[in-house]
């Protein structure tokens, strides 16, 4: 078994809003965080050119300049941040032992869990090279940017819904597609977008795929080119004469095809994870709590939050997690120091 390289009080995983909104608490309060940084510094924020819905920035801000701004914050109190990622926590016995991917394992008191969640993208040409210029998963961060322009949003379910329908508050119209004839959204979804549709709001492009999405940085998105077949899955089946191919003028393009939370390292351990790997807290699923069913290890931000997904709202649940960690690392010290005070003193030599 490989040794520690040390021991910390308090270990945090992440540094997005929540991670380093919770290594700011946490250092305050004496409790001298490491935070692990993984191969994505910053998480989802990076991915946004601007932020203008984080309070205290009237004039906004670049998602990489918040996150650079809240790690600057949080070494000033006092926070280590180091690369690595974790690979598995072993809960079996305290300290925590926390292993990463490159070997090295660390030992701590309390764990943070803030590692945030992945959006699933497509994999579409164009579309990594204009993320963040046109190319958007968050239409609640971006949609305002695009004000007045025809926008195409890529989904099926509760979430590409509830974007096309946030987005005509903006757009010209919004633009709905699906590759397939029938929606997953649940119907309370597929209702207001329908009232939506009734008004030529929103036009539902069902059985089509996004092939590609074409622009440049500096002129953002200009068109992008869907296949259709009434079969569905048009991509699938891009050599069947009855799938047709068609660039498409629209300003920007949302992706919803949904999230993947970055909760692989605590498949082994005693937290509960629902079927597509969100942390639930102790008082139910998406509640306010961030201690999990270990104690000592605690939750904050899209590892837990598969709704809000906002960087205030994980940075408050950051808040949280420091808070409930730091009466967690008390009262372990409080009663260490009471069976302690109990143990039978050493008789004389």
């Amino acid at each position: 078994m490989t040794e520690p390289v040390e021991h910390r009080r308090l270990i945090i995983a992440g540094t997005g809003a929540a991670g380093l909104t919770a290594a700011i608490y946490a250092a305050r309060s004496n409790n001298e965080p490491l935070v692990l940084e993984g191969d994505e510094p910053g998480g989802q924020l990076t991915l946004t050119s601007e932020v203008e819905n984080f309070p205290g920035f009237p004039e906004g801000l670049s998602g990489p300049d918040l996150i650079n701004n809240m790690k600057e914050q949080a070494k000033r109190f006092g926070t280590e941040v180091e690369h690595g990622i974790v690979e598995a926590v072993d809960d079996s016995e305290r300290p925590f032992r926390v292993e990463l991917a490159n070997g090295d394992v660390y030992t701590a008191d309390a764990f943070i869990a803030a590692s945030g969640a992945s959006a699933r993208t497509l994999g579409v040409p164009g579309e990594d090279d204009l993320m963040g210029y046109g190319v958007s998963t968050c239409a609640t961060c971006d949609g305002a940017f695009f004000r007045g322009e025809d926008m195409l949003v890529v989904g099926g379910g509760d979430a590409a819904f509830e974007e096309a329908h946030f987005l005509t508050k903006f757009a010209d119209t919004v633009y709905l597609a699906h590759r397939r004839e029938e929606f997953r959204a649940e119907d309370y979804w597929i209702d207001r977008v329908q009232k939506k549709v009734d008004e030529g709001e929103i036009e539902l492009l069902r059985n089509t795929e996004l092939l590609e999405i074409h622009g440049s940085a500096e002129e953002g998105v200009d068109h992008v080119t869907l296949a259709t077949n009434d079969e569905g899955y048009p991509a699938d089946n891009i050599d069947d004469p009855d799938t047709e191919t068609y660039d498409f003028d629209v300003g920007a393009v949302f992706v919803a095809i949904g999230h993947t939370p970055n909760t692989g390292y605590l498949e082994s351990t005693g937290v509960e994870l629902d079927d597509t790997g969100y942390i639930r807290t102790q008082g139910g699923h998406g509640a306010n709590q961030t201690a999990t069913d270990v104690d000592g290890l605690f939750g904050a931000g899209d590892v837990v939050d598969f709704h809000y997904q906002q960087a205030v709202t994980a940075a408050g649940m950051g808040t949280k997690a420091a808070i409930d960690a730091d009466g967690y690392l008390e009262s372990q010290a409080e009663a260490a120091a009471e069976a302690e005070s109990e143990s039978p003193a050493e008789a004389d030599d």
